[in-house]
């Protein structure tokens, strides 16, 4: 019979959370792994216990979402006696009042340590916003530093555009030739050169 694996590490639990409808959440299969029970005995737990999880606390997993972790994590076939119901998500505050519900050392010892994760992934987070400013603002210097020879290829470049826009002819240094119309060559007696 094969060995359940036990996330005890803050690094396993953090790679257990999701970012799923705008919130981090932890899984009721990883947080059953995390405190040392069996996932039918959480969701038994928080189900006589249901006021005590609102909305904001826990939300089952629309079957869209379902589907598109399963494609990101592995996950039980239903041919094999796998999950046959929506997962619960727990989010932070939902993760600490299932701790509670529970009961056992071994759950209220590991709170601690949920808690650790999901503020190390908070601050990883805001972290990566502040990289993205960063960039921003390197952007903008880069676009506002055009050095004379980039502006000049820039007014070039925008000559031409406007002069292919208008029909004029492309290029100022270059007389236009008059075009002559099938009318006027024929009262000129202009005909073409044969071909071959």
């Amino acid at each position: 019979m094969k060995k359940k694996t036990e996330l005890t590490k803050p690094e396993q639990i953090v790679d257990a959370i999701y970012f799923i409808r705008g919130q981090r959440v932890i899984l009721d299969t990883d947080l059953a792994k995390i405190y040392g029970v069996k996932t039918k005995s959480l969701n038994l737990a928080v189900k006589r216990n249901g006021a005590k999880f609102p909305a904001d606390f826990m939300f089952h997993l629309t079957p869209e979402e379902n589907k598109t972790l399963r494609f990101q994590i592995e996950t039980s076939k239903k041919t094999r006696g796998g999950r046959r119901y929506l997962p619960h998500a727990f989010t932070e505050h939902g993760a600490i009042m299932a701790a509670n519900i529970l009961n056992s050392e071994r759950a209220v010892e590991m709170s601690v340590f949920v808690v650790r994760a999901f503020v190390k992934m908070r601050a990883a987070l805001s972290s990566d916003k502040g990289l993205a400013e960063e960039l921003k603002n390197l952007e903008r210097k880069l676009t506002g530093r055009l050095d004379a020879h980039e502006i000049a290829i820039v007014d070039v470049l925008r000559l031409i555009i406007i002069n292919l826009k208008t029909g004029n002819q492309c290029c100022p240094c270059r007389p236009s030739r008059k075009r002559i119309s099938a009318t006027r060559a024929a009262a000129h007696k202009i005909t073409r050169a044969p071909t071959r």
